[in-house]
Protein backbone atom coordinates (compact mmCIF):
# COMPACT_ATOMS: atom_id res chain seq x y z
CA UNK A 1 0.00 0.00 0.00
CA UNK A 2 2.76 2.35 1.10
CA UNK A 3 5.06 1.80 -2.19
CA UNK A 4 1.45 2.46 -4.38
CA UNK A 5 0.80 5.35 -2.58
CA UNK A 6 4.29 6.63 -3.13
CA UNK A 7 4.55 5.38 -6.98
CA UNK A 8 1.36 7.61 -7.49
CA UNK A 9 2.61 10.70 -5.22
CA UNK A 10 6.02 10.72 -7.03
CA UNK A 11 4.60 12.75 -9.95
CA UNK A 12 2.39 14.70 -8.31
CA UNK A 13 5.77 16.04 -6.25
CA UNK A 14 7.76 16.34 -9.31
CA UNK A 15 5.35 18.53 -11.14
CA UNK A 16 6.61 21.78 -12.25
CA UNK A 17 3.82 23.24 -10.71
CA UNK A 18 4.34 21.80 -7.56
CA UNK A 19 8.42 22.25 -7.54
CA UNK A 20 7.87 26.30 -8.47
CA UNK A 21 5.02 26.50 -5.74
CA UNK A 22 7.38 24.70 -3.18
CA UNK A 23 10.41 26.57 -4.00
CA UNK A 24 8.46 30.10 -4.22
CA UNK A 25 7.00 29.66 -0.46
CA UNK A 26 10.61 28.07 0.77
CA UNK A 27 11.95 31.24 -0.49
CA UNK A 28 8.99 33.61 1.28
CA UNK A 29 9.55 31.97 4.61
CA UNK A 30 13.47 32.54 4.77
CA UNK A 31 12.97 36.53 3.69
CA UNK A 32 10.13 36.68 5.93
CA UNK A 33 12.79 35.14 8.97
CA UNK A 34 15.47 37.68 7.20
CA UNK A 35 13.32 40.76 7.58
CA UNK A 36 12.16 39.54 11.85
CA UNK A 37 16.27 39.18 12.48
CA UNK A 38 17.14 42.02 10.83
CA UNK A 39 14.43 44.29 12.53
CA UNK A 40 15.08 43.29 15.48
CA UNK A 41 18.80 43.50 15.35
CA UNK A 42 18.30 47.45 13.88
CA UNK A 43 16.75 48.80 16.79
CA UNK A 44 18.56 47.44 19.58
CA UNK A 45 22.16 48.10 17.62
CA UNK A 46 21.06 51.83 17.02
CA UNK A 47 22.89 54.10 19.59
CA UNK A 48 20.92 55.34 22.81
CA UNK A 49 18.53 54.01 25.32
CA UNK A 50 15.03 54.06 23.95
CA UNK A 51 13.59 53.87 27.69
CA UNK A 52 15.75 56.95 29.24
CA UNK A 53 14.65 58.72 25.61
CA UNK A 54 10.44 57.82 26.74
CA UNK A 55 10.69 58.61 30.17
CA UNK A 56 13.09 61.77 30.07
CA UNK A 57 16.76 62.68 31.10
CA UNK A 58 15.80 63.58 34.62
CA UNK A 59 13.85 60.09 35.62
CA UNK A 60 15.52 58.32 38.61
CA UNK A 61 17.90 55.19 37.62
CA UNK A 62 15.07 52.99 39.07
CA UNK A 63 12.48 53.94 37.28
CA UNK A 64 14.56 53.93 34.33
CA UNK A 65 15.72 50.24 35.34
CA UNK A 66 12.25 48.89 36.44
CA UNK A 67 10.82 49.83 32.60
CA UNK A 68 13.94 48.19 31.25
CA UNK A 69 12.83 45.11 33.00
CA UNK A 70 9.75 45.81 32.52
CA UNK A 71 10.44 45.71 28.65
CA UNK A 72 13.08 42.81 29.22
CA UNK A 73 15.29 44.91 27.84
CA UNK A 74 18.13 44.09 30.50
CA UNK A 75 18.15 40.70 28.94
CA UNK A 76 21.27 39.63 26.47
CA UNK A 77 20.14 40.01 23.16
CA UNK A 78 19.87 35.91 22.78
CA UNK A 79 17.76 36.09 25.25
CA UNK A 80 15.73 38.72 23.67
CA UNK A 81 15.90 37.28 20.49
CA UNK A 82 14.21 34.09 21.66
CA UNK A 83 11.15 35.69 23.37
CA UNK A 84 10.95 37.83 20.61
CA UNK A 85 9.55 35.26 18.00
CA UNK A 86 7.23 33.57 20.20
CA UNK A 87 5.67 36.77 20.64
CA UNK A 88 5.28 37.39 16.91
CA UNK A 89 3.74 34.46 16.22
CA UNK A 90 0.86 35.25 18.15
CA UNK A 91 0.44 38.75 16.90
CA UNK A 92 2.27 40.79 19.68
CA UNK A 93 4.36 43.83 18.41
CA UNK A 94 4.99 45.31 21.42
CA UNK A 95 4.32 48.49 23.60
CA UNK A 96 4.78 52.19 22.02
CA UNK A 97 7.41 53.19 24.73
CA UNK A 98 5.64 57.06 24.01
CA UNK A 99 2.09 56.31 24.44
CA UNK A 100 2.01 52.98 25.68
CA UNK A 101 -0.69 51.75 23.46
CA UNK A 102 0.03 48.16 21.77
CA UNK A 103 2.04 48.67 18.45
CA UNK A 104 -0.29 46.06 16.61
CA UNK A 105 -3.43 48.54 17.14
CA UNK A 106 -1.22 51.39 15.17
CA UNK A 107 -0.59 49.27 12.41
CA UNK A 108 -3.77 48.01 12.03
CA UNK A 109 -5.17 51.53 11.98
CA UNK A 110 -2.29 52.60 9.84
CA UNK A 111 -1.35 50.08 7.25
CA UNK A 112 -4.54 49.90 5.05
CA UNK A 113 -3.87 53.90 4.49
CA UNK A 114 -0.46 52.62 3.59
CA UNK A 115 -1.65 49.70 0.85
CA UNK A 116 -4.50 51.83 -0.39
CA UNK A 117 -1.62 54.94 -1.46
CA UNK A 118 0.37 52.25 -3.36
CA UNK A 119 -2.52 49.95 -5.15
CA UNK A 120 -4.08 53.98 -6.04
CA UNK A 121 -0.13 54.43 -7.99
CA UNK A 122 0.11 51.26 -9.31
CA UNK A 123 -2.93 51.41 -11.03
CA UNK A 124 -2.58 54.95 -12.62
CA UNK A 125 0.67 53.19 -13.82
CA UNK A 126 -0.70 50.54 -15.46
CA UNK A 127 -3.61 53.01 -16.63
CA UNK A 128 -1.41 55.57 -18.26
CA UNK A 129 1.38 53.11 -19.20
CA UNK A 130 0.63 50.51 -20.97
CA UNK A 131 -1.90 52.08 -23.60
CA UNK A 132 0.75 55.01 -23.47
CA UNK A 133 3.52 53.49 -24.20
CA UNK A 134 1.65 51.57 -27.16
CA UNK A 135 0.04 54.60 -28.53
CA UNK A 136 3.92 56.44 -28.46
CA UNK A 137 4.99 53.29 -30.46
CA UNK A 138 2.54 53.50 -32.91
CA UNK A 139 3.08 57.18 -33.25
CA UNK A 140 6.76 57.49 -33.96
CA UNK A 141 7.67 53.53 -35.68
CA UNK A 142 9.52 53.42 -38.89
CA UNK A 143 11.55 56.18 -37.60
CA UNK A 144 8.16 59.04 -38.27
CA UNK A 145 7.68 61.80 -36.17
CA UNK A 146 11.56 62.36 -35.20
CA UNK A 147 10.60 65.47 -32.71
CA UNK A 148 7.94 63.75 -30.67
CA UNK A 149 10.36 61.07 -30.20
CA UNK A 150 13.08 62.74 -28.67
CA UNK A 151 10.29 64.70 -26.43
CA UNK A 152 8.54 61.89 -25.60
CA UNK A 153 12.32 59.83 -24.54
CA UNK A 154 13.19 63.20 -23.08
CA UNK A 155 10.44 63.31 -20.70
CA UNK A 156 10.13 59.71 -19.48
CA UNK A 157 13.75 59.89 -18.91
CA UNK A 158 13.81 62.92 -16.73
CA UNK A 159 10.68 61.26 -14.86
CA UNK A 160 12.29 58.49 -14.58
CA UNK A 161 15.23 59.70 -12.56
CA UNK A 162 13.50 62.23 -9.79
CA UNK A 163 13.72 60.29 -6.28
CA UNK A 164 10.22 60.07 -5.12
CA UNK A 165 10.63 62.73 -2.34
CA UNK A 166 11.81 65.38 -4.74
CA UNK A 167 8.58 64.99 -6.81
CA UNK A 168 6.42 65.07 -4.01
CA UNK A 169 8.44 68.12 -2.56
CA UNK A 170 7.95 69.91 -6.52
CA UNK A 171 3.92 69.17 -6.66
CA UNK A 172 3.59 70.13 -3.07
CA UNK A 173 4.99 73.69 -4.08
CA UNK A 174 3.88 73.96 -7.47
CA UNK A 175 0.05 72.17 -6.99
CA UNK A 176 -0.98 73.06 -2.97
CA UNK A 177 1.24 75.86 -2.14
CA UNK A 178 1.62 78.10 -5.31
CA UNK A 179 -1.96 77.25 -7.20
CA UNK A 180 -3.88 75.98 -4.14
CA UNK A 181 -5.98 73.51 -6.23
CA UNK A 182 -4.77 70.84 -3.73
CA UNK A 183 -4.43 70.34 -0.03
CA UNK A 184 -1.10 70.46 1.21
CA UNK A 185 -1.25 67.28 3.84
CA UNK A 186 -3.00 64.80 5.50
CA UNK A 187 -6.20 62.98 4.27
CA UNK A 188 -9.09 65.16 4.09
CA UNK A 189 -10.74 63.31 1.31
CA UNK A 190 -10.31 62.46 -1.91
CA UNK A 191 -8.67 65.31 -3.34
CA UNK A 192 -5.81 64.48 -0.69
CA UNK A 193 -5.00 61.30 -2.45
CA UNK A 194 -4.21 63.21 -5.52
CA UNK A 195 -0.38 64.26 -4.68
CA UNK A 196 0.67 61.83 -3.01
CA UNK A 197 -0.62 59.40 -5.67
CA UNK A 198 0.88 61.41 -8.72
CA UNK A 199 4.38 62.11 -6.49
CA UNK A 200 4.85 57.61 -5.89
CA UNK A 201 3.50 57.07 -9.50
CA UNK A 202 4.93 59.61 -11.68
CA UNK A 203 8.77 58.36 -11.76
CA UNK A 204 7.45 54.44 -12.69
CA UNK A 205 4.90 55.82 -14.64
CA UNK A 206 7.63 57.11 -17.05
CA UNK A 207 10.25 53.97 -16.76
CA UNK A 208 7.43 51.42 -17.79
CA UNK A 209 6.18 53.77 -20.76
CA UNK A 210 9.42 53.17 -22.40
CA UNK A 211 9.14 49.68 -21.71
CA UNK A 212 6.04 49.32 -23.16
CA UNK A 213 7.04 51.22 -26.02
CA UNK A 214 10.37 49.26 -26.67
CA UNK A 215 8.40 45.89 -26.74
CA UNK A 216 5.69 46.97 -29.32
CA UNK A 217 8.54 48.66 -31.31
CA UNK A 218 9.83 44.71 -31.72
CA UNK A 219 6.48 43.22 -31.78
CA UNK A 220 5.20 46.18 -34.88
CA UNK A 221 8.60 45.00 -36.98
CA UNK A 222 8.08 41.20 -37.04
CA UNK A 223 7.03 39.40 -39.87
CA UNK A 224 3.04 38.21 -38.62
CA UNK A 225 2.53 42.12 -38.14
CA UNK A 226 3.47 42.74 -41.35
CA UNK A 227 1.23 39.88 -42.70
CA UNK A 228 -1.83 41.03 -41.01
CA UNK A 229 -1.10 44.53 -42.11
CA UNK A 230 -0.63 43.88 -45.54
CA UNK A 231 -4.37 42.19 -45.40
CA UNK A 232 -5.58 45.74 -44.32
CA UNK A 233 -7.15 44.33 -40.96
CA UNK A 234 -8.40 47.59 -39.28
CA UNK A 235 -6.31 49.77 -36.59
CA UNK A 236 -7.94 48.36 -33.73
CA UNK A 237 -8.06 45.17 -34.32
CA UNK A 238 -4.34 45.02 -35.61
CA UNK A 239 -3.36 46.74 -32.50
CA UNK A 240 -5.40 44.85 -30.04
CA UNK A 241 -5.56 41.21 -30.83
CA UNK A 242 -2.10 40.89 -32.83
CA UNK A 243 0.18 43.42 -30.91
CA UNK A 244 -1.18 44.16 -27.79
CA UNK A 245 -1.12 40.64 -26.23
CA UNK A 246 2.54 39.79 -27.08
CA UNK A 247 4.35 43.20 -26.45
CA UNK A 248 2.53 43.37 -22.83
CA UNK A 249 3.92 40.00 -21.90
CA UNK A 250 7.61 41.15 -20.95
CA UNK A 251 6.16 44.36 -19.68
CA UNK A 252 3.84 43.06 -17.00
CA UNK A 253 6.84 41.55 -15.83
CA UNK A 254 8.33 44.50 -14.91
CA UNK A 255 5.00 46.33 -14.03
CA UNK A 256 4.29 43.46 -11.33
CA UNK A 257 7.50 44.29 -9.45
CA UNK A 258 6.70 47.57 -9.50
CA UNK A 259 3.89 47.45 -6.79
CA UNK A 260 6.56 45.80 -3.80
CA UNK A 261 8.66 48.67 -4.79
CA UNK A 262 5.57 51.20 -4.17
CA UNK A 263 4.90 49.85 -0.88
CA UNK A 264 8.69 50.58 -0.02
CA UNK A 265 8.42 54.06 -1.46
CA UNK A 266 5.49 55.26 0.53
CA UNK A 267 8.16 56.07 3.51
CA UNK A 268 9.30 59.11 2.40
CA UNK A 269 5.93 60.46 0.43
CA UNK A 270 4.00 59.76 3.19
CA UNK A 271 6.07 61.72 5.74
CA UNK A 272 6.19 64.81 2.95
CA UNK A 273 2.40 64.49 2.94
CA UNK A 274 1.34 63.92 6.73
CA UNK A 275 0.22 60.90 5.19
CA UNK A 276 -1.93 58.78 7.84
CA UNK A 277 0.09 55.45 7.13
CA UNK A 278 2.99 52.98 8.37
CA UNK A 279 5.61 55.20 6.37
CA UNK A 280 4.67 58.46 8.86
CA UNK A 281 4.47 56.62 11.76
CA UNK A 282 7.92 54.79 11.10
CA UNK A 283 9.54 58.40 10.29
CA UNK A 284 7.90 59.98 14.01
CA UNK A 285 9.35 57.13 16.08
CA UNK A 286 12.76 57.13 14.70
CA UNK A 287 12.43 60.80 15.65
CA UNK A 288 11.10 60.18 19.17
CA UNK A 289 12.96 56.82 19.07
CA UNK A 290 10.36 54.78 20.10
CA UNK A 291 12.28 51.57 18.78
CA UNK A 292 9.18 49.21 19.00
CA UNK A 293 7.30 50.89 16.36
CA UNK A 294 10.13 51.65 14.22
CA UNK A 295 10.82 47.50 14.47
CA UNK A 296 7.14 46.59 13.67
CA UNK A 297 6.55 49.21 10.75
CA UNK A 298 10.00 47.45 9.32
CA UNK A 299 8.83 43.93 9.70
CA UNK A 300 5.11 44.87 8.75
CA UNK A 301 6.65 46.95 5.46
CA UNK A 302 9.24 44.83 4.33
CA UNK A 303 6.88 41.48 5.06
CA UNK A 304 4.30 43.07 2.54
CA UNK A 305 6.97 43.65 0.70
CA UNK A 306 8.03 40.00 0.24
CA UNK A 307 4.19 38.76 0.49
CA UNK A 308 3.32 41.10 -2.58
CA UNK A 309 6.23 39.74 -4.53
CA UNK A 310 5.39 35.77 -3.80
CA UNK A 311 1.66 36.70 -5.26
CA UNK A 312 3.04 38.78 -8.32
CA UNK A 313 5.17 35.83 -8.77
CA UNK A 314 2.29 33.17 -8.94
CA UNK A 315 0.27 35.36 -10.96
CA UNK A 316 2.63 36.00 -13.72
CA UNK A 317 3.65 32.37 -13.36
CA UNK A 318 -0.15 32.04 -14.52
CA UNK A 319 0.08 34.55 -17.34
CA UNK A 320 2.91 32.51 -18.42
CA UNK A 321 3.20 29.08 -17.86
CA UNK A 322 6.15 28.19 -19.78
CA UNK A 323 8.43 30.12 -17.20
CA UNK A 324 7.33 27.71 -14.70
CA UNK A 325 9.13 24.93 -16.74
CA UNK A 326 12.34 27.39 -17.34
CA UNK A 327 12.57 28.11 -13.52
CA UNK A 328 12.18 24.49 -12.23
Amino acid sequence: MTTVSARLGAPARHHPWVVFCCRRAVRLVVSLFIVVTASFAMVRLIPGDPVRAALGVDAPPDLVAAKRHELGLDRSLPEQYWHHLPRLAHGDLGVSLVTGEPVAELVRARLPATLLLAVLAFACVLVVALPGGMLAAVWTRGGRRPRAELAFTATASVLAGVPDFVLATGLTAGLAVALRILPVAGDLGPRSYVLPVLALALAPTAVLLRIVRVETLKVLATDYVRAARAKRLPAVRLHLYHVAPNALTASLTFAGNLLPALIAGTVLVEKVFAWPGIGSAMAQSVAAQDYAVVEASVLVLGSSVLVVNFLVDLALALLDPRSVIRRT
